[in-house]
């Protein structure tokens, strides 16, 4: 099987620097865009999608709506494990207010986080679940930053460690239950991809 890993469309908290976390914020206009730019990209390309998978999240679950009537796609019912890292008290605030309160290291401070060991646990129980219940099948998987990251370490390590953009798409092939990289954090539907391997 195959699985598409999609970051969510830009926010109106995004662009503001603010952390988002289990807050529900929608998509802004642009993120819209965005979503229907990756369902253009994924009509001329040689991958097919059996189904779409998102976090239930608004910005998630719309990007996914988007995508989904684009390519004529059904969606699967949203699942929890791929929701945004919970941060706590630092929800809602940009990088200079988190560091105004609590100094520059905030995020090794207890604020009610989500401990990213714990997030990496999440997310390859899910992947791994999906590989089990629909192995033959190749689906989408829109998701978030934080979450997305986390999974790349637990895979990988420190073999890819850039920042997750908005609407990037990432695809893993499940072989042998190994999660091969066909493809990582790539934009080219708004720019240029940063990774890609041969098609297979």
């Amino acid at each position: 099987m195959r699985i598409g890993l999609i970051r969510h469309g830009l926010t109106d908290w995004n662009v503001a620097g603010r952390i988002q976390g289990r807050s529900d914020i929608p998509l802004n206009d642009e993120g819209r865009q965005q979503a229907k730019l990756l369902g253009e990209r994924l009509l001329t390309e040689p991958y097919e999608w059996d189904y779409i998978i998102t976090s239930g999240l608004s910005r998630a679950q719309e990007t996914g709506e988007i995508i989904s009537r684009i390519i004529n796609v059904p969606m699967l019912p949203p699942d929890e494990r791929l929701q945004e890292r919970s941060f706590g008290q630092a929800e809602g605030l940009t990088q200079e207010e988190r560091e105004a309160k609590w100094g520059v290291d905030w995020n090794s401070l207890d604020l009610g986080q989500e401990k990213e060991p714990d997030m990496r646990v999440r997310a390859l129980t899910f992947i791994n679940e999906l590989a089990q219940t629909h192995p033959h099948q190749h689906i989408l998987v829109v998701s978030h930053g934080a979450l997305l990251a986390q999974l790349y370490k637990a895979l990988y390590e420190d073999r890819y460690n850039e920042r997750i953009g908005n609407l990037s798409l990432t695809i893993l092939e499940n072989e042998e239950e190994k999660w091969n990289p066909l493809l990582y954090n790539c934009t080219k539907h708004l720019q240029e991809c940063s990774f890609e391997k041969s098609k297979k």
